[in-house]
This record gives structure tokens, C-alpha cells and sequence, in this order.
């Protein structure tokens, strides 16, 4: 059995955000008919401004479902500071959904939201103790012959040519995590350049370690490096002990996105 992920990120409803491109993103999403649409945080640019979030709720309306979100830096409040720093998800949970780290059981497939974001850091990323040992239960209670993914706002590796970017803390620490935690695969978003990677690029002495894939960003024209500019998403089928990965990049010329990489990677028996 094939599952299918749409998999989008850094949408950015705001200054930044392309309403043209982002109506082509529903059409290539429901054509492609994906088993979930997963989007990986930043829905708005300024959480403080209700207007975004009432342009990224209609968004979300019309895509596919089942949906499955985890929230990114900018979806916690900036100039609220009350909100900031005692809830810091105030306005994901009233327009996005309630649960910050949901779980979803597929035949085949377990997704594992984890919680990035927080009212006490601006760009950079943290799981805190908490969070840490909800992810372990969490992938705990998947079937045990599921893959387990993990979806997350930052990223543990910045991709080459991007310089020093805030990812997660303690990435090294993560990816032993992820371990632990048998994750098959991690899918992120933050810095809006595409990539795919291991943990064992970061940690090598992983027995096993994880997939990395993190999309750019979907309809926000803030796109960086080699994507400067430029719309993505990626497509993702798992089959059996293969992931194929496909990023797909917008064509102002068509008006249509194209399928630029495919990536095929292989899981390692636990």
C-alpha cells in the first residue's frame, strides 16, 4: 500500500503571501489526492493581525483532508507580549486546530506532530523536556509496524549555501531523540529552500537515523538560495521500505508548479 503526503510549509498569509499561487496550490493538491495534507507551521506572517488568519482558515477550508499541522515562529504572537510568553498558541488553537503535537495513525504510516515554536524564542526553534518525552510516548503508541514521521516547523540541517540559519536547538540532541524514538523520517519547513538529508549527515554514529525533508516555502515570495523567490511544495508516496520525494517549484510562464528533483530513500530496518 502507497500512502501520499502534500506536503507544503511557510505559507505566510500576509505581506509575502501570493493569493494567485496559492489557488494553484489547491488545484495541484486535490489533483493530486493526497492521503494527508501536511502543512509543516508559519501559516501567517504576523499572528497578531486577524486578517491573516482569516485569509489562511478560508485557504485551509479548500484543501484537501484529512489535514495535519504543527504551528512555526510566526503563528506565535510578536506584539501581544502577554500572549507571547503565557500562550504562545492563543490564535493557532482558535483558527488552526487545538492540539500542537497531534498524532495520526494511517495503515502503514504514523505522523508525530512535535511543537518547535515559543513565545521565548523569535527565529530559532526548541523542544523543551515536556515536549521531548510526549514525542517518545507518542511514537510509543503508533502500531508497531507503522512508519513513524515527524512533522516540525525548524529544521535540523540548514541546506548548503544558506550560512548560519536558527534551526532547532540542540539539533545533535534531536536526532539521537529521533533514535530513540525510531522516526523513519522528519519533514520541516523554516528556512523556505527544499531539502533532503539524514540525521547521519549530522550525527554519523546513528545505527539507524532518520529522513530529512523539509519544503520550501509554498505561496510566500520569500523563498532563499537557490529557491530565491521561487514557490514549492514536495510530494511524498511511502511504499513499503521507500519514501520518493518529489519538489516541485512554481513556473510563473504556466502558471503551474513542475516537478523539478525526485529523491528516492530507502528505510533501514529497526
Amino acid at each position: 500500500m502507497t500512502i501520499r503526503l502534500f506536503h507544503c510549509s511557510d505559507v505566510h498569509a500576509g505581506p509575502p503571501f501570493d493569493p494567485v499561487v496559492a489557488e494553484r496550490v489547491l488545484v495541484e493538491a486535490h489533483a493530486y489526492a493526497p492521503d494527508v495534507f501536511v502543512v509543516s507551521g508559519d501559516f501567517v506572517q504576523r499572528a497578531d493581525i486577524p486578517a491573516q488568519w482569516a485569509t489562511i482558515t478560508d485557504w485551509l477550508k479548500r484543501a484537501p483532508q484529512p489535514q495535519f499541522t504543527v504551528p512555526g515562529n510566526h503563528d506565535v504572537p510578536l506584539f501581544h507580549l502577554w500572549h507571547r510568553f503565557f500562550h504562545p498558541n492563543v490564535f493557532y488553537h482558535q483558527h488552526i486546530h487545538h492540539d500542537v503535537a497531534p498524532v495520526l495513525h494511517l495503515d502503514g504510516v504514523s505522523l508525530i506532530g512535535a511543537n518547535s515554536s515559543h513565545g521565548w524564542t523569535i527565529d530559532g526553534g526548541n523542544l523543551t523536556k515536556a515536549e521531548r518525552a510526549q514525542l517518545l510516548a507518542s511514537a510509543d503508541s503508533c502500531p508497531p509496524d507503522n512508519r513513524r514521521i515527524v512533522v516540525m516547523h525548524h529544521h535540523l540541517l540548514t541546506p548548503p549555501g544558506l550560512g548560519r540559519r536558527n534551526g532547532v536547538r540542540q539539533p545533535m540532541m534531536i536526532a539521537r531523540l529521533f533514535e530513540d524514538a525510531k522516526i523513519d523520517a522528519v519533514l520541516s519547513g523554516h528556512v523556505h529552500l527544499s531539502y533532503v538529508g539524514h540525521t547521519r549527515d549530522l550525527v554519523p554514529t546513528l545505527r539507524h537515523g532518520s529522513i530529512i525533508c523539509q519544503s520550501g516555502t509554498t505561496t510566500s515570495r520569500r523563498g532563499k538560495g537557490r529557491e530565491k523567490h521561487q514557490f514549492a511544495y514536495n510530494t511524498i508516496e511511502i511504499t513499503g521500505e521507500r519514501m520518493s520525494i518529489r519538489r516541485h517549484l512554481y513556473d510563473p510562464e504556466t502558471h503551474t508548479f513542475v516537478e523539478h528533483v525526485a529523491h528516492h530513500e530507502y528505510f533501514k530496518p529497526w
